[in-house]
């Protein structure tokens, strides 16, 4: 199972996932919180940093955010660059990197 999603940026405010077709975002607690564990860490990998604005703790969520319905404070390394996020979803263990394309 996989996890996609093309990063969008949002001028002044960080990023935002948008999750491709067949796409599995995990329900159980446990599987978004390591998989948002995994998300962050191949963001810092790339170069992302913290945006400067503060996250909203009731509105931007780890479910929202790997539904695509949040923006995180996170600006890229490389502004404009197409970048997709690609995680494999294993046996409770996800691992993810930024990658130029969703393949």
């Amino acid at each position: 199972m996989r996890y996609v999603a093309r990063i969008v940026e949002v001028p002044d405010h960080g990023i935002k996932l948008e999750p491709g077709d067949g796409t599995t975002v995990p329900e159980k607690p446990t599987e978004v919180n390591l998989l948002g564990m995994a998300v962050a860490l191949a963001l810092g990998a790339a170069g992302y940093r913290h945006h400067a604005e503060q996250r909203d703790p009731e509105l931007q969520t780890l479910d929202a955010l790997l539904a695509g319905d949040a923006v995180m404070p996170w600006k890229p390394a490389e502004p404009g660059a197409p970048a997709y996020l690609v995680c494999e979803l294993n046996d409770g263990r996800p691992t993810c990197e930024v990658r130029a394309s969703a393949e």
